[in-house]
């Protein structure tokens, strides 16, 4: 499907790739229109790496809560409403609570979510409560929270909507058939944050079924697949770690998960794509963020900074060759998390009177 295509008549992921994605017949989607975001040239980050290399960036918080969580989350719960699920139910950091309340409101069907007790960025819960969400704060950790909600979910009493539900995975892939469509083919890599590890399952399958779907089809070439690059965050990183972190801590709140629930599907994208799973330091990660807001004009969440600090790890390593094309994936809007942003933003505020002289002074005129 063409960039042009897409502009013309975009109406949601289900409607565009409905072939791929299976779901039953007569499923009615509930859609807010989520997917089809740009894949953005990046060329400062390419000069901040050193290297000749094409990079671009997947801005996924242009979905409409803000983060790729809306394309998973309207598969699910369109099949939850076909199966006849009068309340949805979710463990989250924060981006899957805002996704599942707003689908849950289109619906018009109830949705709780389990957060851990202040590790939800501010941005995040503000979206939850305005959608109407049953809010219940645990004290404990994510990987407690999701623990809790799918014995819940085991019992009927609600349809489970975190990327456990295979139905998630099936509509988070489409941003890979999506960038094929847009550069033609697959990119040397696909750099992207890992947290539960539902996205990098995603998208490796997403790449590996487009490249079959569309060889089948005898229409073009095939498009090839990425290798993939995954990065936790090092307070984060029971992946790299090789175990489960009973407290993991992160500046980047929507990858603070220490035993994830995609792990093994993680580490099998990693391999099968020859590629790997690393970890980058919040020092990295802040750096990144500042660094891709001030050169590209792009403002993400710190998680998402994870793929512009790793791909600049990537770059010292000699990982990267020239002319190699990079997709970061960046997975939210930086509005999700606005504490972190006057924490570490380089602009400052200066007052002054309001005459023409103090303001003309004020600018450093």
């Amino acid at each position: 499907m063409t960039t042009a295509i897409r502009a013309a008549g975009w109406r949601g992921v289900i409607e565009a790739y409905s072939d791929l994605i299976g779901l039953p017949a007569g499923c009615r989607p509930v859609t807010l229109y989520e997917g089809g975001t740009p894949l953005v040239p990046a060329p400062g980050l390419a000069k901040a790496a050193g290297l000749d290399v094409d990079v671009r960036l997947k801005l996924e918080a242009l979905n409409p809560t803000g983060s790729f969580k809306d394309r998973g989350m309207t598969v699910a719960v369109s099949a939850a409403i076909h199966s006849g699920a009068k309340l949805i139910v979710c463990a989250s950091t924060g981006n899957t609570a805002a996704s599942a309340a707003a689908f849950a409101a289109r619906a018009g069907i109830a949705c709780a979510v389990v957060v851990p007790e202040g590790k939800v960025a501010l941005g995040k819960m503000a979206q939850a409560r305005a959608y109407g969400a049953r809010i219940v704060i645990i004290h404990g950790n994510f990987d407690q929270a999701l623990t809790a909600v799918r014995a819940i979910a085991d019992t009927g009493a609600a349809a489970l909507v975190n990327s456990v539900n295979p139905w998630r995975i099936q509509g988070q892939m489409t941003a890979a058939f999506e960038i094929v469509d847009e550069l033609g083919s697959a990119p040397d890599w696909l750099v992207l944050p890992v947290g539960n590890a539902g996205n990098i399952t995603a998208y490796w399958k997403g790449f590996r079924e487009y490249d079959a779907h569309l060889g089948q089809a005898g229409t073009q070439t095939r498009p090839g697949l990425p290798r993939m690059a995954g990065f936790q965050a090092s307070g984060a990183a029971p992946i790299v770690r090789g175990q489960a972190v009973p407290n993991p801590e992160t500046v980047a709140t929507a990858i603070r998960i220490g035993n994830p629930a995609s792990w093994r599907q993680a580490v099998d994208a990693a391999t099968d794509s020859n590629g790997f799973i690393d970890e980058v330091t919040d020092e990295e990660i802040l750096a990144a963020y500042s660094l891709l807001a001030s050169t590209e004009g792009v403002f993400a969440e710190p998680a998402s900074c994870a793929s512009v600090a790793g791909m600049l790890k990537m770059a010292r390593q000699g990982r990267l060759r020239p002319g190699d094309r990079v997709v970061l994936v960046l997975t939210g809007n930086g509005l999700k998390d606005p504490e972190t942003a006057v924490s570490v933003s380089a602009g400052g505020a200066v007052e002054c009177e309001a005459d023409v002289a103090s303001v003309s002074r004020a600018m450093g005129l």
